[in-house]
């Protein structure tokens, strides 16, 4: 067998094995174990004994012992990320921006849209002969039916669009 090939397995066994144990130590300790619903492979859970059971502490280790609970110089823990928290609120912020952003868009086109119909209609109902090209490109006279027709839908898209 080859020296080396042995000594780089080794070597890539141990790091692996020491990345593993950095990661155990990330696990939190202050979530209880009734929240868990898995726990990473190695983990092991020590259940901490509540504050009226903690065994009196020896007078020399008063510096040593464990912080109690209601001690209120301790931090607050309140399980969650105030980076989280903060992109979460930064990404709806941004999502009701766009929403409001869109509506506003919506609102203006549909504005110039009954502008439009009512200029239309104003002018349908003026008296006048209206022309139009068709689809061959030839100039036409609109007769009273099919200026009846066009009043019609202009006022639909007045009534849909002049909210």
């Amino acid at each position: 067998m080859d020296l080396k090939l042995v000594s780089r397995t080794l070597i890539l066994a141990v790091a692996g094995g020491a990345f593993s144990f950095t990661a155990l130590a990330q696990w939190p300790s202050d979530i209880p174990e009734k929240s868990i619903l898995k726990s990473p492979r190695g983990a092991r859970i020590v259940a901490q004994p509540a504050a009226s059971e903690a065994p009196a502490a020896a007078p020399g280790a008063a510096a040593s012992a464990p912080v109690a609970k209601n001690d209120p110089n301790a931090p607050k823990l309140t399980g969650k990320d105030a980076q989280l928290e903060a992109k979460k609120k930064q990404a709806e912020d941004e999502a009701a921006a766009k929403k409001k952003a869109e509506d506003d868009k919506v609102a203006k086109a549909r504005a110039e849209n009954c502008e439009q119909a009512k200029k239309a209609l104003a002018s349908l109902q003026s008296g006048q002969r209206v022309a139009y090209t068709n689809a061959k490109g030839e100039r036409e006279v609109m007769d009273d039916k099919a200026k009846a027709a066009e009043v019609n839908r202009t006022q639909s898209i007045m009534n849909s669009e002049c909210k």
